[in-house]
């Protein structure tokens, strides 16, 4: 019987390896949560928080098809650590499971605390046209996203502006008075966070994703906590490696519709 795990500890070893915030997320219990076979000794297990589902251990049908208790979306990535587990979630979601590549990127703490990158960021920030506004996601814009489709991902995992404003960082972008684009914590996690970014469609290809990307980078080293990225396309990659980073390898992922 699949459950959640009270000590998700138990079952680190199963994710030896996996350089995932989201999965240290649910480890540390900071968000989102491991769910596991046996809560004991388990053999197999699923950290899941928001739309991302990480397997590990011993393939398990049960663990790929649960849904957690109170679970009202149907759309999930999942991830699976190897062929096995891969075979296993075509062979139970059939057409609802659309194979998909994303793209790992290298996870370089010193990487931005180098002066000259430090430098390149504020650089970027400073190209911010006068026609523009930028300033931290406070609690009126986190509400405001709540209720939008379009930039939610900045504050979906959050229950309240109190968990934001205590594990949360994010960065918003304003023309007129209204929210064109925006960088923020999709998750969180003991050290540092997992970057989402996102702009209004017809802002696009206007640099504003760079220039927020950028921004938060900057406000995470102030407050000492490291800005995770994953890129879920070749375009995303391309952002990231104009902000510093450096790409690591591409993996197999499923998203399941119908979840």
């Amino acid at each position: 019987m699949i459950s959640v795990m009270e000590n998700p500890q138990t079952a680190k070893a199963l994710f030896e390896g996996l350089e995932e915030t989201i999965i240290w997320s649910c480890l540390e219990k900071v968000m989102g949560k491991i769910y596991a076979n046996d809560p004991q000794d388990p053999e197999s297990a699923a950290a899941i928080l928001g739309d991302f589902c990480f397997l590990a251990g011993k393939p398990d049908r049960a663990l790929a098809a649960y849904k957690p208790e109170g679970c009202e979306k149907d759309f999930m990535i999942m991830i699976p650590p190897n062929e096995e587990w891969a075979a296993l979630i075509e062979a139970y979601y059939g057409e609802k499971a659309k194979k998909v590549i994303r793209y790992a990127i290298k996870k370089e703490p010193k990487i931005f605390l180098k002066e000259d990158q430090r430098k390149k960021l504020e650089e970027i920030v400073k190209g911010l046209s006068g026609e523009y506004v930028m300033k931290p996601l406070d609690r009126e814009v986190f509400l405001w996203c709540k209720e939008q489709e379009w930039c939610g991902d900045w504050v979906s995992q959050y229950e309240d502006y109190g968990e934001y404003e205590k594990k949360g960082l994010g960065v918003v972008i304003l023309k007129d008075g209204c929210l064109v684009a925006g960088a923020s914590s999709y998750s969180s996690y003991r050290e540092g966070i997992e970057i989402q970014i996102d702009t209004k469609q017809e802002y696009r290809r206007r640099g504003l994703a760079l220039i927020s990307g950028a921004a938060l980078i900057l406000r995470c080293l102030e407050k000492g906590l490291y800005p995770s990225w994953d890129a879920q396309n070749k375009e995303s990659v391309m952002l990231a490696k104009k902000l510093g980073y450096h790409f690591d390898h591409e993996y197999t992922a499923y998203e399941i519709w119908g979840y």
